[in-house]
């Protein structure tokens, strides 16, 4: 995995710590050099106090320096990541075939982007919160009510559970097996 690079993007404020620590650790541990990019400079706060320093900015990547792009969620992600800055990047990744993935609830950000329409997903949803599954289906996503869903080249994830699978299956595509 040596020549791979990722960028994990989150929320300056209220990221989910282990949808970003855990994967984080399974990428470093498999030899991929790991960026941190966020909408604000310094140190990214997470929802249970994590510390993460920034890389970059959102409006700073070129998706070209990446193997892939990964979205992660906690409850700042749509207030902080859902906008031009992040759509453009989406876009522009697609367009250059990277692997890009999102956790949580940031598969919402990837639906609003536009690149979810006939494309399998799932996103974080309760039994008393079914709110984001209704946003992917009216951006043409297809849901799928499973941990992680894979559809060529994008990978989504339901919520902090699915962190490590997550990351696995990021690594499995990083690879080709």
């Amino acid at each position: 995995m040596k020549n791979k690079k990722i960028t994990i993007i989150l929320a300056f404020r209220d990221f989910r710590d282990e949808e970003y620590f855990i994967p984080k650790e399974i990428f470093v541990a498999s030899g991929i050099d790991v960026k941190t990019v966020s909408n604000k400079s310094g140190i990214a706060i997470g929802a249970d106090g994590g510390e993460a320093k920034v890389d970059f900015l959102v409006s700073e990547i070129n998706p070209a320096d990446f193997d892939a792009i990964v979205f992660i969620g906690g409850p700042g992600c749509l207030q902080n990541l859902d906008n031009e800055d992040s759509y453009k990047l989406i876009k522009e990744a697609v367009l250059q075939n990277k692997i890009l993935a999102a956790l949580c609830i940031s598969p919402l950000i990837l639906a609003n982007a536009g690149v979810l329409k006939g494309k399998k997903a799932t996103v974080w949803n309760s039994a008393m919160d079914k709110s984001a599954i209704k946003i992917l289906e009216q951006n043409g996503a297809i849901f799928q009510d499973a941990s992680v869903v894979i559809d060529e080249k994008i990978i989504t994830g339901n919520g902090p559970d699915a962190s490590e699978v997550f990351a696995k299956k990021i690594i499995e595509g990083l690879t080709g097996n």
